[in-house]
């Protein structure tokens, strides 16, 4: 379980701040090193689209890095959000630990 109070960094973030930035990469020349429409890109950036498996690999490859890392980014985030969300910490207060089988 998270144990940060502090929010995340989150995919667009790190894609921006960490990789784009130092590498004087525009999200029209990302896109086209990942073979994708600028739109996706520009989603990715702003945090209106979740890294997939697919997307993960496609970065680890222009990148160089894991897919691991495109995804833990992209899970931490997530479970934050879910953690900090009043609905979904509702949803899952309710849930009740199964009693150990005798």
């Amino acid at each position: 379980m998270l144990t940060t109070k502090r929010k995340p960094a989150t995919v667009g973030e790190i894609l921006l701040e960490e990789f784009m930035q130092p590498l004087g990469l525009t999200q029209g020349a990302l896109a086209e090193a990942m073979g994708v429409q600028r739109k996706h890109v520009n989603e990715l950036c702003n945090d209106r689209r979740n890294v997939t498996a697919a997307t993960a690999l496609i970065l680890a490859r222009v990148f160089g890095n894991s897919p691991d890392f495109w995804l833990n980014v992209q899970r931490r985030s997530d479970l934050w959000q879910a953690m900090h969300s009043p609905k979904e910490r509702q949803r899952i207060e309710r849930a009740r630990p199964l009693r150990a089988a005798a």
